[in-house]
């Protein structure tokens, strides 16, 4: 992951986004372009002497991009990173997205507001469209209080504002394992504790054979164990954790509300342009429901010996 492209809008949602990025230690050099978009208004009537206002009004958001950019920018200070800026002109979602395709981003991250059950199904359109279409993995972060502890000093990097409580849902899939090698690629320190979650459906009473639901078990936790062995070299403490539940997501979304989860990471099948248009339901859900930030994962290396258009109808269950 080298990549990185952020977005800015000036909002103190895309503010702590940055801020809760900029605290992740990482090994290699990062390529960060930080782009806030302009979004210029649209007339229907021509005839109104609005040409001169509109000139000013869109050098003004100009400048306001710029600001929002320094402001981001400047957490980086000090880090191993280059910085490149962007102010393109456009609807603000199909830029990202169009920026982050042309320039092969491996992720982008955004802001997103709501921590009320009502606020958080609504996410916002950006945040929405961008977590839904991008062709790379998205971060997004809920400002305050979800996704990292709020600080005075957004330079300070033991000052808050870091993961401390990390859940990876898992399973036995391709999807899965790329979210695991994604993790990995960021050092998150020994402060972080983190809980790999294996959902398993209720099983008895359907088969009608113990033995074989027992054994459908023991390998679920077998793969859940090997996983957690993986992430070992980058984390702290690291436990497992198998519960059932009927819906993949509902267990997920019940789980870090236990345990006050900061950010939940969530693998999903790299998706050709058809089947990008819809995400996966269980990280669909997980994104709409979890009271905190989601780091949803497309390492694109999964998708090389796999036709992704059919991966990405074959199973919901890929989505985690």
């Amino acid at each position: 992951m080298k990549k990185i492209l952020i977005a800015a809008d000036g909002s103190k949602c895309s503010q702590d986004a940055a801020r809760f990025f900029s605290r992740l230690p990482h090994k290699d050099r990062l390529e960060i372009t930080i782009v806030s978009v302009i979004n210029p208004p649209h007339y229907s009537y021509r005839s109104y002497p609005v040409e001169s206002w509109t000139d000013d009004l869109l050098e003004r958001e100009r400048e306001s991009a710029r600001g929002a950019i320094d402001r981001i920018a400047e957490l980086f200070d000090g880090a191993n990173v280059s910085i490149d800026r962007e102010t393109p002109q456009g609807p603000v979602a199909a830029t990202i997205l169009k920026l982050a395709e042309d320039g092969g981003y491996d992720l982008i991250v955004v802001g997103a507001k709501g921590h009320s059950a009502v606020a958080r199904i609504l996410l916002g359109s950006t945040s929405d469209d961008v977590a839904t279409h991008a062709p790379c993995s998205v971060l997004v972060v809920r400002s305050c209080g979800c996704g990292g502890r709020e600080t005075t000093d957004a330079k300070e990097p033991s000052s808050g504002f870091e993961p401390v409580e990390i859940l990876i849902g898992y399973e036995d899939s391709p999807a899965a394992e790329a979210a695991i090698e994604e993790f990995r690629g960021t050092r998150w320190g020994r402060q972080s504790h983190v809980t790999l979650v294996s959902v398993v459906p209720y099983l008895y009473g359907f088969f009608g054979d113990i033995e074989t639901e027992t054994q459908t078990q023991r390998q679920a936790l077998g793969a859940l164990h090997r996983a957690a062995e993986d992430v070992r070299e980058s984390a702290g403490k690291v436990e497992t954790l198998t519960i059932e539940s009927e819906h993949v997501g509902e267990g997920l979304v019940r789980t870090v509300e236990q345990r006050d989860v900061d950010l939940v990471v969530v693998g999903e099948t790299p998706r050709g342009v058809i089947g990008r248009l819809l995400l996966g339901s269980t990280t669909r859900f997980v994104l709409r429901h979890v009271p905190c930030s989601v780091w949803i994962t497309r390492n694109r290396t999964v998708g090389e010996s796999q036709d992704v258009e059919a991966t990405s109808e074959s199973s919901d269950l890929s989505s985690v």
